[in-house]
This record gives C-alpha cells, sequence and structure tokens, in this order.
C-alpha cells in the first residue's frame, strides 16, 4: 500500500461537530486533512486555493448548497475526487439519493473515528465504502463485471427501477407485475449478489453501469 496519507477535506454546517471530527481524524498518520468548509459553496472556494484532496467527507443537510448538490458538482468538476457522506441520516431512499449523485461510501456520524477511517481507507483502495448500519453489512463483490451473474431481463428492468425514488408497490405498477412478483425478483437478487438491502442493489447496478429510467417520472 501507498505509504502517502490520504489527502481529505471536511465539508460540514456544524461547526463544532466539523472542528472535532477534522481534531480526532488529525490524530491518524494515514490522513492529512487540507481543509474544511461549511458547505458546498465554501467547499468550491477551498478546492480553488488548496491542493485538491482524495476525498471529500460531505455532510448532507447544509445551507447555500447541500450535499447531495456538491456530491453532484464533484462528479462533474472533479471526478476524481471520492465522496464519504457522513451524516445523522440512514433512510433507504436519502442513501440512494447521495448514491445517485456520485458519493462512493456513506457512514453515520455515530460512527467511531477508527471506523471512519477504516471507510476513507476502504474507498481510496477499493473506491466503495457503505456503513454496515446503513447496509446490514459491508457491501462486497461488487467490481466491474463483463457479465452478470445469471441475471434475467425482468431482474435487470428492477434493478433500474430500483435506482429511482419509486416506492416497491410503484415498481409493480410500472412493471405491470404484482407486489409478489416485485418481492421475488428483490429476495432472487439479494441471493444472486450477496446483499440485503435495496441501497446495496443500487450501489450494484452503477458499479456495473446499468442504465437509469430517466424516463420514470
Amino acid at each position: 500500500m501507498d505509504s502517502k496519507p490520504i489527502k481529505i477535506g471536511i465539508v460540514d454546517d456544524h461547526t463544532l461537530f466539523r472542528n472535532g471530527l477534522a481534531m480526532l481524524l488529525s490524530e491518524f498518520q494515514e490522513l492529512e486533512i487540507l481543509f474544511e468548509a461549511g458547505n458546498g459553496l465554501e467547499m468550491k472556494s477551498m478546492l480553488e486555493r488548496s491542493i485538491l484532496p482524495e476525498i471529500i467527507l460531505m455532510d448532507i443537510n447544509m445551507p447555500y448548497m447541500d450535499g447531495f448538490s456538491s456530491t453532484s458538482y464533484l462528479k462533474q468538476n472533479y471526478p476524481k475526487i471520492k465522496v464519504l457522506a457522513i451524516t445523522m441520516l440512514d433512510d433507504d431512499n436519502t442513501v440512494i439519493k447521495m448514491i445517485r449523485s456520485g458519493a462512493s461510501g456513506y457512514v453515520l456520524k455515530e460512527s467511531r473515528p477508527k471506523e471512519v477511517l477504516e471507510a476513507i481507507k476502504t474507498i481510496s483502495y477499493k473506491g466503495v465504502f457503505i456503513n454496515e448500519m446503513v447496509t446490514g453489512k459491508l457491501v462486497r463483490s461488487l467490481s466491474i463485471s463483463d457479465s452478470l451473474p445469471n441475471i434475467s431481463s425482468k431482474e435487470i428492468e428492477f434493478l433500474k427501477f430500483c435506482c429511482s425514488e419509486l416506492t416497491y408497490k410503484e415498481i409493480a405498477s410500472k412493471m405491470c407485475v404484482s407486489p409478489r412478483t416485485i418481492d421475488n425478483y428483490r429476495e432472487s437478487l439479494f441471493q444472486k449478489l450477496n446483499l440485503k438491502s435495496r441501497t446495496g442493489l443500487v450501489l450494484y447496478a452503477l458499479q456495473n453501469k446499468i442504465g437509469f429510467q430517466q424516463e420514470i417520472q
């Protein structure tokens, strides 16, 4: 492994939390903190006058420019910078929206400093990290492959809809099948892909470039 410290930035509007996190993470020799910012606008300013970080720890609910907008901005303008979302929110819709915005990982603010360190290192070396508290387990075996593991065309269609904000019942209506059939698709994919949550399915779809249903309303 590279002995150079991983360069990071921290973006969070809660000054005490942000400063405290920076202080705690600065204790790890594996990390180098380049800057702190209170929202996306401050982050943009920091990026213009700072050495670029490898990873930015990103809060979600912030004034002026929130985590979703900030992550999308990074994906479009600084695609090499990865985002680790760090927040109090742990619902599937929030996780999915952050992943769709371009986040590579997600941890909760109640995580211990060593857990945050491991998340940062995992993103740096493997590209993806999702906290066990969110998905039920670390998302494993999600590397891009040339072929999908015996996934049917209907299951692929279901995967695409999973990347939307539709509920499972609404997905059933869109696919003109029963909710029970949707349950079967979901359970089949959980078993085939060794996953336990919708978030994991979305991450799998992103990693394997399974396109989104842009026409979904």
